[in-house]
């Protein structure tokens, strides 16, 4: 197979979906219709990291073969979907830079047409209303190895289904009373064959629809046929729903309908995170997390507050690529994503996290300088800024050491560094709380004649650290995250455990008398920066001018870097 192309000309690796869409389209199987995707998420809940890879997929594959790809809400559960589900998810599409342009559909907008097909399935005697109870039709389906029974209510008339299923939809009957079957083979060695249902009561409030229904399809019926009717020509969806083809195949031939190909693919599991949305939920409903846009959240909603920028998403997506076979995807693949984005595009600024004051004794009182420094070494076109020099500045307080241990190359006592951007400083002295004996302020000496870009700035030290401006840095507030949980395989548990048991209690630290270069005054919300030396860092949506809030993104130590470097090793 060739390779395809996108717009840009980048060649795209061969995998098996494009195979098969090369194959469909060489054999003429859909005619003249253009490739039709379509990303259709039931609003239960925001959307997720593995989410984010159907999405690439199914938008991605149809932008490289000139095709359409649909956005379609899967809400045939008043229970359980709401609005709000339904903008973030909207919201998340747009973020990730995909545009579904005129194509955004509902389920619900088919609610009238999905009956009309119901009745017809009745008509040709292959659907029928069922009185069993759940439990009972459980004992009746059968097991893997032991053929199912069939209901004492599927011989029924037609003329009786056709009664019974249209009092269900006037809303006689309580909710779980009576279903609507397929008539297809209870004796299948497919379960999801086994007459399956395909209607259920439920009296809710729909966020569209209101009362006007109380019997809705379930998705293994709505999904085809929703497919069918918006003419989509590949319906690309997870691995788990490979058992289901038979079915979705069944319906749209028993109606003799127009066929889309169903093609399945193996779902994102990424280490250290959970990818269900029920469990989503609880952390949320339980308040083990501020809300699904909590930055630790693998939420799409969640890693965009972080600071994930959506292209480093699209990269780990294209890099993942697409397989058959289950497996689980090391989150330091992703966080790798991000830091190679990041670096490209993220604004270095200096920011101390843990203050410790330094005075330079020999610096004039009142004197102030402006610094120049480089906004992004890897983009020349981003400039420079200024920065503000002054006697009194603050530095990380790792970066002193009275006691260093052996190959220390940071401030110590009689041992000089370079400040970045400024000068090469010599510690002096200390002073110490009296009672805690803790180092409060470090006293130092500087050489006016190494300041950086002079002719003697080239003077040799073997440390160089950051700073900020004491009376001219900004005061903020930190977050420090770490992954929610600590456990790798959060679906390998103990007997007895559940996922709470493997969260993290020491997934976030917050920061409070932080110090951050001036710079940052007229940053925005989501605005990425990379804090040298610490780290890449986002503005928080809660900061505000008098309170800047700072969400760490990810740290500056790249282990997949270092992982794939060991592995290309001899």
């Amino acid at each position: 197979m060739e390779e395809n192309k996108e717009k840009t000309g980048v060649a795209l690796p061969a995998n098996f979906i494009r195979t098969i869409i090369d194959q469909d389209l060489a054999e003429g199987r859909f005619g003249d219709r253009k490739v039709h995707t379509r990303f259709p998420p039931e609003p239960n809940g925001y959307l997720h990291i593995g989410h984010a890879k159907s999405i690439c997929l199914n938008f991605g594959i149809a932008n490289e073969y000139g095709g359409l790809t649909n956005l379609r809400f899967d809400d045939t559960n008043p229970v359980k979907e709401d609005v709000e589900y339904v903008e973030s998810i909207m919201e998340d599409v747009r973020w990730l830079g995909f545009d579904w342009q005129d194509r955004l559909f509902y389920a619900s907008d088919y609610f009238e047409q999905l009956y009309q097909y119901a009745l017809e399935l009745i008509r040709l005697g292959k659907a029928y209303v069922c009185d069993l109870s759940a439990e009972e039709m459980r004992e009746y389906r059968g097991t893997l190895t032991q053929p199912g029974k069939e209901s004492p209510y599927r011989n029924r008339s037609v003329e009786e289904n056709l009664d019974l299923f249209e009092r269900m939809r006037a809303g006689e009957f309580p909710d779980g009373t009576r279903v609507l079957r397929a008539r297809i083979d209870m004796a299948s060695p497919n379960l999801n064959m086994r007459d399956p249902v395909i209607y259920r009561i439920k009296h809710a409030e729909h966020h569209r629809t209101g009362s006007t229904w109380c019997v809705y399809p379930m998705y293994d019926y709505a999904h085809c046929l929703s497919d069918s009717l918006e003419g989509i020509t590949h319906s690309i969806c997870t691995l788990e729903f490979e058992d289901h083809r038979p079915l979705y195949d069944w319906f749209l031939d028993t109606l003799k309908l127009y066929h889309p190909r169903q093609v399945e693919f193996a779902r994102l599991n990424l280490s250290y995170t959970v990818m269900s949305k029920r469990k989503l939920l609880q952390l949320v409903q339980e308040r083990r997390v501020s809300g699904w846009d909590d930055p630790r959240m693998p939420t799409l909603s969640g890693l965009r507050r972080r600071g994930y920028p959506p292209q480093a998403i699209r990269n780990f997506a294209e890099t993942i690529g697409v397989a058959k076979r289950d497996s689980m995807v090391d989150l330091a693949l992703l966080e790798h994503c991000v830091r190679e984005e990041l670096n490209k595009t993220a604004r270095r600024v200096m920011a101390v996290l843990r203050p410790l004051k330094v005075i330079i004794d020999n610096y004039p009182l009142d004197q102030v300088e402006e610094m120049t420094a480089i906004n992004n070494p890897e983009d020349p076109s981003m400039g420079v800024r200024k920065i503000i020099f002054s006697r009194e500045l603050y530095i990380e307080r790792d970066d002193f050491r009275e006691d260093p241990p052996k190959k220390y190359f940071r401030l110590q006592p009689g041992g000089e560094v370079r400040l970045r951007y400024a000068y090469i400083i010599k510690c002096v002295g200390v002073r110490k709380d009296p009672v805690t004996q803790e180092v409060v302020e470090v006293h130092c000496t500087y050489d006016p004649e190494t300041r950086s870009g002079s002719s003697q700035s080239d003077r040799k030290v073997k440390g160089t650290i950051h700073w900020v401006s004491a009376n001219h840095a900004l005061c903020g507030e930190v977050r420090l995250y770490e992954n929610l949980f600590l456990k790798e395989n959060l679906n390998d548990l103990e007997e007895g455990q559940s996922f709470l048991d493997a969260l993290n209690p020491n997934s976030v630290e917050v920061l409070e008398q932080c110090y951050l270069e001036p710079a940052l005054k007229d940053a925005h919300p989501l605005d990425r920066f990379q804090f040298e030396r610490l780290g890449y860092f986002c503005i928080d949506k809660d900061s505000t001018p008098e309170k800047i809030k700072v969400n760490r993104t990810v740290t500056l130590r790249d282990t997949w870097a270092k992982i794939e470097k060991a592995e290309q090793r001899p």
